[in-house]
């Protein structure tokens, strides 16, 4: 039987249209930007070219876009580089969230071994971090707050408007990992108020190693990586001219059909609840189901049952579970520990991510291939 794939939140398939616009940059326009000749040109032009669409899909200017190799490195760079602006003087507070992906937590747990101050605020039953939460956990050392826009394993979309306010007004930044956000939701960072943001071009149909952040005009910040100056002496290093026009390429092409895409996606994570909620009546669990979520993210508890076991045995879908096969555990899942799920509970869920080229054939055949293996493991 032919693969289901059900995991758009880990990749995304490269899009055809931005293949072949980053085919030229691999081949014939192989120069590096920046130098004074005409094919160099070229691939400086569109260079910038492409960070203008990236610019434009979340409301930024082309200055205040700094390409990068990931999501991870954006986020690093966003929260290091905010605390090493003066190497000599690393301290102060740092706010993050107990749903935030490894990329900032661990960065925060790094931070801390060097004397910055770490707080993590809860979330409530349904996975939202509450703006008065983060107000109180505020202090006068506070420098940033990290929240994650929306969550990558339950898709809860957080207030950040909310809790840009907050920052505001007590003068502290704020980061925004909108890595799973950016090409299923509008994310525009005026209306969020937002310092920095981080996105990721693999998220949306575009390639690997190719990210970005954004970084409000006026907003100081300090490099990683030390070298030539490049990206305006924020992340230096050979540019992966290819990559990031495939970025670029990917942005557009989500940006001009995001509601339409959306409403459609949305239709078939629904399509697929109903559908096993009707093989397993009143006993799925849906986490993260009463709050705003992505259109594309459906996490369901199977009751019972393992998640890696229900899916070794679904063996035609493609889809993730953070649950041990082995221990029946819920593994290194920082979302589901802050929902305090019990470990049956944690043990036996999955995420199911919905893309584009999603059929609602798929989505049936999926539904009944996980019923039917969920009954022959319970029974």
């Amino acid at each position: 039987m032919r693969r289901i794939y059900l995991d758009h939140n880990t990749t995304t398939p490269l899009a055809p249209s931005v293949q072949e616009a980053m085919l030229p940059f691999l081949a014939e326009f192989y120069a590096t930007p920046d130098y004074d000749y005409p094919p160099s040109r070229i691939v400086e032009e569109t260079l910038e070219d492409a960070r203008g669409q990236v610019a434009k899909l979340i409301g930024a200017t082309n200055e205040e876009i700094v390409f990068t190799a990931s999501g991870t490195e954006s986020i690093n760079l966003a929260i290091q580089g905010t605390f090493f602006r003066n190497p000599a003087d690393i301290g102060g507070h740092l706010i993050v969230s107990a749903l935030d992906h490894p990329a900032v937590t661990e960065s925060a747990r790094f931070l801390k071994q060097l004397g910055v101050d770490l707080t993590y605020v809860r979330c409530d039953k349904n996975g939202v971090v509450d703006p008065e939460e983060v107000e109180a956990a505020i202090g006068p050392q506070t420098r940033l707050v990290c929240v994650t826009l929306a969550n990558h394993e339950i898709g809860v979309i957080q207030p950040l408007r909310q809790i840009a306010d907050v920052c505001r007004n007590h003068g502290v930044l704020l980061h925004a990992d909108a890595v799973q956000a950016c090409g299923k939701i509008r994310v525009q960072v005026q209306e969020l108020g937002v310092d920095l943001l981080s996105l990721s071009a693999h998220k949306f149909y575009g390639p690997k190693g190719a990210a970005a952040l954004y970084i409000r005009n006026g907003t100081p910040l300090a490099p990683l990586i030390y070298g030539e100056g490049q990206e305006r002496g924020l992340r230096s290093g050979h540019e992966n001219v290819a990559a990031w026009i495939g970025m670029g390429a990917a942005a557009e092409l989500v940006r001009r059909c995001l509601d339409e895409s959306a409403e459609a996606q949305a239709r078939l994570r629904d399509m697929l609840h109903d559908r096993l909620a009707a093989g397993i009546p009143d006993r799925l669990g849906v986490p993260g189901a009463k709050a705003e979520r992505l259109p594309n993210t459906l996490s369901v508890q199977f009751p019972g049952v393992n998640g890696a076991r229900l899916l070794r045995q679904s063996d035609s879908i493609c889809a993730y579970t953070a649950s041990s096969m082995h221990t029946g555990q819920a593994g290194n899942s920082p979302t589901l520990s802050a929902l305090n799920m019990g470990d049956d509970a944690a043990a036996g869920t999955i995420r199911f991510s919905v893309g584009w080229y999603t059929s609602e054939e798929e989505i049936e055949q999926a539904a009944d291939i996980l019923v039917s293996a969920w009954s022959s493991l319970v029974h």
